[in-house]
C-alpha cells in the first residue's frame, strides 16, 4: 500500500505559465494563417495563369481551324454570330493602322486578351500565303502583370504562289 501524499505531488501549471502559454498560442496561430494565406494566394495565380494558357490555346485554334475567309472575324462564344470583325486600324487591341497586322482584344475571367493575324504579304486574303497567329494573355495584378505567349503558322490551303 502506498502512503498518501497529499496535494503537493500533484502541482498543477503555476498562473505565470499559462499567461505565456496564452502569448504564445496566437502567435503560432497567426503564422499558421499567413502560411495559408501565402498557400491560397499562390493556388489563385496557378488557376489564372492556367485561364489564361487555355484562353490562349482556344484562340489559335479557333483561327486554326476557321476557314480560310473567315480568318478575320471571330465568334466568341460560338452563337454563329461573329462578336469581332479584326481590322488593320490602329484601335481596339491593333498596335499601329496599316502595318499589316490585323489584331483584337477582349478581357474575359481578369484575363486581357490579344491576338492577332500577321500575313506574309500585303494585298487580298486570297493571295496570302501564310499568316502567322497569335495570342497574348496577360493577367494578374496590375503591379504584377504576367504575359502568356502562343504563335503558330498557318497556311493558305488555296495558294499555288506568285
Amino acid at each position: 500500500m502506498t502512503p498518501y501524499l497529499g496535494l503537493g505531488s500533484l502541482r498543477g501549471a503555476s498562473f505565470s505559465e499559462v499567461l505565456i502559454a496564452m502569448a504564445l498560442i496566437p502567435i503560432a496561430l497567426v503564422g499558421a494563417m499567413g502560411a495559408f494565406h501565402t498557400a491560397e494566394q499562390t493556388i489563385g495565380e496557378g488557376v489564372l495563369a492556367n485561364r489564361a494558357l487555355a484562353m490562349a490555346e482556344s484562340r489559335i485554334e479557333a483561327k486554326r481551324a476557321a476557314k480560310w475567309d473567315l480568318l478575320l472575324v471571330d465568334d466568341l462564344n460560338y452563337d454563329g454570330i461573329h462578336e469581332i470583325v479584326m481590322h488593320d486600324d490602329g484601335q481596339e487591341g491593333d498596335l499601329q493602322a496599316a502595318d499589316g497586322v490585323y489584331s483584337a482584344r477582349k478581357e474575359l475571367d481578369n484575363v486581357l486578351l490579344t491576338w492577332s493575324v500577321s500575313p506574309n504579304r500585303t494585298g487580298p486574303q486570297r493571295l496570302w500565303g501564310y499568316v502567322v497567329l497569335q495570342a497574348q494573355a496577360q493577367f494578374g495584378k496590375t503591379d504584377r502583370r504576367r504575359a502568356i505567349n502562343v504563335t503558330t503558322i498557318r497556311s493558305n490551303p488555296s495558294f499555288v504562289g506568285q
